[in-house]
């Protein structure tokens, strides 16, 4: 097989792919092998009859059509990667004139990605993020982790209160009639955590361990199950126990039983300096992502449909993906929110329409810029890819087949492209801070 490109114009490459005699005539023998079972010929067994009989009796090009078929399922793979293009599209083919002990050359076109000329990506302007961790922000961090160690109490010597959770059954109804989602045994319910519809959880205060508590409450105007947006509903509960949240001390205890370190004070120092550098990882990434924004906006340009519906596609089957891992289907949601599939991508559209457009970017700025990916910074990610994901990296190498470098290329020269925009910014104060020193 050899594949040779022909010309290249308007995002569309031309082509031609050449099979030699032998190879178009060993997919024959292929196909025929395959199928000579199906063919029922006078003077001969099914499945007996030679090739030349059956091309007599049903046509000289029987044949043809699936070794074709058969030929292109891996020759149109091997062409792309020898013509080192990137596809962006299905490919289509001219029919080809096939004339016995001659090769067969199959010509046809493709869309490849957009090669365009990016402008001023270099000197982008981006807003400076530098965030300073203070005693604020270690003690909210304290704080949390207290909450992390708190233990439950169970309350017998007073009445529920607002911030208690409460273990209770409850049947809800309206009119009479109970509803779906609305009945449940042994519920945790905090007070005053606003889980539930308004006025549920008040009604529950003041009540005691073993009572039985009648509800009253009426569904928001805007609740997402129309059946029961805006109507009256009557809950019958039994609150069967009272427990109250108890917290530990912020002290020295409390740091060496969630540290290595043996005194608050050596915890504090070491919470200021992890969140310090949480937040210089957050502000770089801020600011990367404005670096972003910024080519983006210096820069118009077109996207071709075929990739913005690829990237539809792709977006639906990760808001499918995130559905899914709440225990919501995709049907569901629709029903819920009264939209119907062409009504949720053209919501997307647009966004799909941007990422589209910074790909682009970002791959011609590699282009015109030379940027390589070196062979340590594509193993770097295969081995945090495989961390997350528990496997070596042989394993991720496995898993990922032949397109394994290819797929780790690409996104080792992506985050090289966005560091380059970043270094080649120009860093000013955010607009606020700056209003406020004019000021």
């Amino acid at each position: 097989m050899k594949a040779t490109q022909i010309s290249k114009e308007n995002g569309v490459v031309k082509f031609s792919i050449e099979f030699t005699p032998e190879e178009w005539n060993d997919a024959i023998n292929k196909v025929y092998i395959a199928n000579r079972n199906k063919f029922s010929i006078d003077g001969f067994r099914k499945g007996k009859a030679p090739r030349k009989i059956i091309e007599n009796f049903y046509g000289h090009d029987i044949f043809w059509d699936e070794a074709l078929n058969s030929l292109l399922e891996n020759g149109y793979f091997d062409a792309v990667k020898e013509m080192d293009i990137e596809v962006i599209s299905q490919p289509s083919f001219d029919s080809p004139e096939i004339k016995k002990g001659e090769p067969v050359v199959l010509t046809g076109s493709v869309q490849v990605f957009p090669e365009v000329e990016v402008g001023n990506y270099k000197g982008l302007e981006i807003e400076k993020f530098e965030t300073v961790i203070g005693d604020e922000e270690v003690q909210s961090e304290l704080e949390r982790v207290q909450k992390s160690q708190a233990r439950m109490e169970a309350v017998t010597d007073r009445k529920s209160e607002n911030g208690d959770t409460v273990i209770l059954d409850f049947e809800g109804s309206v009119d009479g009639e109970t509803f779906a989602g609305g009945t449940a045994e042994n519920f945790e319910l905090k007070l005053g955590s606003g889980q539930f519809i308004p006025g549920f959880e008040e009604q529950l205060e003041g009540k005691d361990a073993g009572e039985e508590v009648e509800v009253n409450v009426t569904f928001p105007e805007d609740y997402h199950a129309e059946d029961l947006a805006g109507k009256a509903a009557l809950f019958k509960c039994k609150i069967h126990e009272i427990k109250n949240e108890i917290l530990p001390e912020i002290d020295d205890e409390l740091a060496s039983d969630v540290s290595e370190f043996e005194t608050l004070a050596e915890y504090k120092e070491d919470l200021k300096k992890k969140l310090q550098e949480n937040a210089d990882s957050r502000d770089l990434s801020m600011m990367k992502d404005r670096a972003l924004e910024a080519l983006y906006n210096a820069n118009e340009i077109e996207a071709p449909e075929v990739m913005v519906k690829n990237e539809l596609d792709n977006m639906i089957y990760e808001m499918n993906q995130s559905l899914s891992s709440q225990g919501v289907s995709l049907q569901q949601y629709l029903e819920w929110t009264g939209k119907t599939m062409d009504d949720i991508r053209e919501d997307a559209k647009a966004d799909a329409e941007k990422r589209v457009k910074t790909r682009i970017l970002l791959k011609n700025v590699i282009r015109m810029e030379g940027l390589e990916a070196a062979e340590e910074e594509v193993e770097k990610l295969m081995q945090e890819f495989g961390e997350q994901y528990g496997m070596t990296v042989d394993q991720v190498k496995e898993m990922a087949g032949s397109d394994t470098n290819g797929y780790f290329k690409d996104d080792a020269l992506t985050k090289k492209a966005i560091d380059f925009l970043f270094d080649n910014a120009v860093q000013v104060e955010k607009k606020e801070e700056k209003e406020e020193e004019d000021k």
